[in-house]
């Protein structure tokens, strides 16, 4: 069963391009990146060649001899008889890149040959991405990958584009949802939320129609990113990378989110554990939300480096990390406490990641204001609420009437409730957080 991927449209239309440059898929482990990427190249060419550094070691050495189009598939073709390279017609993926960087250096000489389609890609490849980068500048073009969103998930169980449109044209024309399309949705993106979009989870629950099994995979994906610190992490602390991991469930239960090294061990010190964080994020299995200085336009140059908030890029993952009977939890809204609100939380963060938005805060010191995430439009800053409960958004009307914040004029805020507008804060559902980046663009043209 293939799951219909947003990459699909990207990758037919970087075919269609007749200027289109070798292109890098990057992303974390078991998003789907290969599998997309085969099915591409499969419904889109009669010579498919597939090399995986992983799997393949004797390909190892294939641009030994030089970095031209003619050596290196001369080599390729002296490894293995069976591949032919038929001009116009042939598409090469190099996959699992990370473990063998220097193949990124035929790029360049691939683009200006021209006669080959070329995909590299690696589940770890943002660890050594910076080298990558620098053997293949301006020969290339990236495409940053994920687990799949909400509407991918909606894909998945059936749901059609005009259905999924519906749900922007009700946020532009704050129309509420009806009875029955709040509880199918609600419903959707609770299993959702429980889920996550590794598709391989998503696959065993489409199948069997049951979460059976889905939390030993979700277990199983954590247990092989903490396989990837221990094999990848060269010069770095790599019981301490995994402390940071594995603490950001419990740091996103604390009212204050912010991330805090003593929460690890009351003794730790943030330069005991420099390059942790980073390490994490170019593996693309944690995500950073920037602290703001001040809650003004431009996002950009604008952020507090000493302040910031973890979240984990699979909502389902960060479920999976809880006990055992969280994920049941979450579906009957019981039990969760602090948790139900830093889940949302993460999932809201997760939803902007995914639709390309950065993720930016605030929090005034020596004070109670405070807002979960920030976006913007073109010439307005809008602050965003995740409400966990029905409590009123001080912090979100303070923002707005405050004629000090010259940026903010309008609020957004997610929550267990309908559309609406008033006191100029759009209320949306959780599930709706999908189409921000839309429904931002909407207000643009508006």
């Amino acid at each position: 069963m293939y799951f219909k991927r947003k990459i699909d449209d990207f990758l037919l239309n970087w075919k269609k391009d007749s200027a289109h440059k070798p292109l890098i898929v990057k992303g974390a482990r078991q998003i789907g990146k290969t599998e997309s990427i085969l099915h591409f190249a499969n419904e889109n060419y009669s010579n498919v060649i597939y090399i995986n550094f992983a799997l393949d070691k004797k390909y190892g050495n294939i641009v030994n001899d030089g970095y031209d189009v003619e050596t290196v598939i001369k080599n390729i073709s002296l490894i293995n008889t069976k591949i032919s390279f038929v001009s116009g017609e042939t598409i090469i993926i190099f996959d699992e890149i990370q473990e063998y960087p220097d193949i990124a250096t035929t790029l360049k000489a691939f683009n200006i040959d021209g006669k080959y389609d070329v995909i590299c890609s690696g589940s770890m490849l943002g660890i050594n991405y910076k080298k990558i980068h620098s053997n293949s500048v301006g020969n290339k073009t990236d495409y940053e990958m994920y687990s799949m969103d909400f509407e991918e998930f909606l894909w998945a169980k059936g749901y059609k584009d005009e259905q999924i449109q519906d749900i922007l044209k009700h946020m532009i024309s704050l129309t509420p949802f009806s009875e029955t399309e709040l509880t199918v949705y609600k419903s959707l993106f609770l299993d959702y939320c429980v889920l996550g979009g590794m598709p391989d989870v998503v696959r065993s629950y489409i199948e069997t129609g049951t979460f059976t099994g889905s939390l030993d995979i979700q277990e199983q994906i954590r247990l092989d990113y903490e396989e990837d610190v221990r094999k990848y992490a060269e010069g770095l602390d790599q019981a301490k990378i995994i402390s940071v991991y594995r603490s950001i469930p419990a740091q996103l239960a604390k009212e204050n989110k912010k991330f805090q090294f003593n929460k690890i061990n009351k003794n730790a010190r943030s330069r005991e554990y420099t390059g942790c964080i980073e390490w994490l994020i170019d593996a693309g299995v944690i995500t950073e939300c920037n602290c703001l200085h001040y809650p003004e336009l431009p996002l950009k140059g604008n952020i507090d480096e000493s302040k910031y908030k973890l979240y984990y890029p699979d909502t389902g993952l960060l479920v999976s990390a809880l006990d055992e009977e969280a994920q049941e939890d979450l579906r009957v809204n019981k039990n969760l406490g602090v948790y139900k609100g830093a889940l949302y939380e993460n999932f809201v963060a997760e939803a902007f990641v995914k639709q390309g938005m950065g993720l930016f805060y605030y929090k005034k010191d020596n004070s109670t204001l405070e807002e979960d995430f920030f976006v913007r439009t073109k010439n307005e800053l809008l602050p965003v609420e995740v409400k966990s409960n029905q409590d009123g958004s001080k912090s979100l009307s303070a923002l707005i009437k405050n004629e000090n914040y010259g940026d903010i004029h309008h609020g957004i805020k997610l929550g267990n409730f309908n559309i609406g507008y008033a006191n100029n804060i759009y209320t949306f559902p959780y599930f709706c957080a999908f189409m921000m980046k839309a429904f931002l663009k909407a207000l643009d043209n508006n």
